[in-house]
């Protein structure tokens, strides 16, 4: 059975500590994307301009030429591109039929802007993982 938006959110990082009534009003915004096996989802280098998570097929991570990992279910990318709209930092690639839930920055924005109580948790989420990746 597939993933619902709203349980695939619950294990995006960025987003936790949202409550489960603002997490089903986020997966209002999402829409499904397939990608057919072998296609490129986003290029390293390219602007980002969505946010996906992954609820069926496996894909591949590589950075600089090089494999750095797969994804499959429940897994996600591109999440600052929600906020940033930078430069991708990988390219992913469907190794099989890939199914997704996506968003784009202007998609977010308006949801953020509708529910500031959002806004406090992701900033706090954010700065988390910054200290993180610093410690490292």
């Amino acid at each position: 059975m597939a993933t619902q938006p709203a349980d695939a959110l619950k294990k995006v990082p960025l987003l936790a500590g949202l409550s489960d009534r603002e997490l089903q009003r986020l997966a209002g915004q999402l829409h499904e994307r397939k990608f057919p096996a072998g296609s490129t989802v986003v290029s390293e280098g390219a602007t980002g301009t969505g946010f996906f998570v992954i609820t069926e097929g496996e894909a591949e991570v590589e950075i600089g030429g090089q494999v750095r990992g797969k994804l499959g279910p429940g897994d996600y990318f591109g999440e600052m591109a929600l906020i940033d709209e930078g430069i991708r930092s990988a390219t992913i690639t469907a190794v099989t039929d890939l199914t997704c839930y996506g968003m784009t920055p202007w998609e977010f924005k308006p949801f953020v802007d509708e529910h500031p109580e959002v806004a406090w948790t992701l900033l706090q989420n954010m700065t988390r993982r910054l200290r993180e990746a610093q410690s490292d």
